[in-house]
């Protein structure tokens, strides 16, 4: 009996082409803005979180006032020498990271982020694409990140040179990175030395240190240690977590994709819950009819939730393909374009169209709950 009665509600839904195209539309144009606007939200996290990943450092010491890896708190020299002698320290090695203007071959200026190695380990360095991570060492040498911004240095090659403030610097390696930077701006690696000498600073000049510790159990008595110094010791993860907890709260850009979000998600309920109950004010006669021929009233409820499930999941896969083609055709022509599809934000949108479906349900529900057969058959 049930299956007759869904393939009956099924009929009636898709055989009235308007009302289904316009229950499509609505939970798909929905989706699409709120996949759009969680996976650029997403793709922002990610790419604030860059240098993190790309070092890959166990466990960062920091300034308890840093919030992100680009508002980095420089530290005296002494901290690096203290971390290194903490029970379950494996190794720990400063690192630098700042900003530079640099003056390409062809006259133009360009911001970059400067990353400084350790000179005895180059821990967190890139993998190579072409060059030898030895010539790091040679006179002026810089490896430069080929990723989306790689283009505003004019492309460089091996041998390729350019100034920083007033230095001399050549480029002995390209490398690739894992993630993409945040702000737009080339990335050039370099050893710690060489960022000292050739970028201005305060007077205390190591931006972070890098542990690794002996072994897992390690990292609480380091991060105690470290405390006591009156510094920060965080884990990768906890870095993460840090990072987008700053863009998320403190910043504007967390409220603003909020409210995109919940603005597309009122706009798809209002279109499907509007569009859905005139269609069922429509079929209000062939609902009575069911009744009357000994239809319950669970049976007529579960039909609307098929009728509502059954277009709110189509509409669903719509906008998540539509997201997803454009966002694939957008970062083919900007690279930089920083929004990626997450599971997360798949699992947010499918809760909000089922509330959406269950929503749209219950405005057809009341109204076929009401109907009584005889008002049919008088009609």
């Amino acid at each position: 009996m049930k299956t007759g009665l869904y393939t009956i509600a099924l009929k009636l839904l898709v055989n009235d082409q308007g009302k289904f195209n316009s229950l499509l539309i609505g939970v798909a144009f929905a989706v699409f803005l709120m996949v759009s606007m969680t996976s650029m939200f997403a793709g922002v996290l990610a790419r604030a979180s860059a240098t993190v990943a790309n070092v890959g450092a166990d466990v960062w010491v920091m300034d308890p006032a840093v919030n992100t890896v680009a508002s980095s708190i420089p530290m005296p020299a002494y901290v690096v020498d203290a971390v290194r002698s903490m029970e379950g320290v494996k190794y720990a090695v400063p690192l630098y990271t700042g900003g530079a203007m640099v003056r390409l071959a062809s006259g133009d200026f360009q911001a970059v982020s400067v990353v400084g190695l350790d000179d005895n380990s180059l821990f967190g360095r890139p993998a190579l694409e072409t060059g030898q991570i030895q010539d790091i060492y040679s006179e002026n040498g810089f490896i430069v990140v080929n990723d989306a911004e790689f283009g505003k240095l004019n492309r460089p090659h091996v041998g390729t040179e350019f100034e920083i403030n007033d230095h001399r610097a050549v480029v002995v390696g390209i490398a690739k990175v894992a993630s993409n930077g945040l702000f737009g701006v080339p990335t050039l690696y370099t050893t710690l030395n060489r960022a000292l000498q050739y970028i201005p600073n305060t007077r205390f000049t190591t931006s972070y240190i890098l542990v690794a510790p002996s072994r897992p159990a390690d990292v609480p008595r380091i991060k105690a240690a470290v405390g006591k110094l009156g510094y920060l010791a965080l884990t990768k993860d906890e870095f993460d977590a840090r990072i987008s907890n700053f863009y998320t709260f403190k910043t504007g850009l967390g409220t603003n994709i909020l409210l995109m979000t919940a603005i597309s998600f009122i706009v798809g309920l209002s279109i499907s819950g509007q569009t859905f109950y005139t269609f069922i004010l429509e079929n209000l006669d062939k609902f009575g009819a069911l009744k009357a021929i000994g239809a319950r009233s669970g049976e007529l409820v579960s039909m609307i939730l098929f009728q509502a499930g059954f277009a709110s999941l189509i509409g669903y896969g719509l906008g998540v393909g539509l997201s997803s083609l454009s966002i694939t055709l957008i970062r083919l022509r900007i690279p930089d374009y920083a929004a990626i599809v997450t599971f997360q934000n798949l699992v947010l949108a499918f809760v909000m169209v089922l509330i959406i479906a269950g929503v749209s349900s219950y405005i057809g529900v009341r109204r076929v709950l009401q109907i009584e057969p005889f008002e049919v058959f008088r009609s």
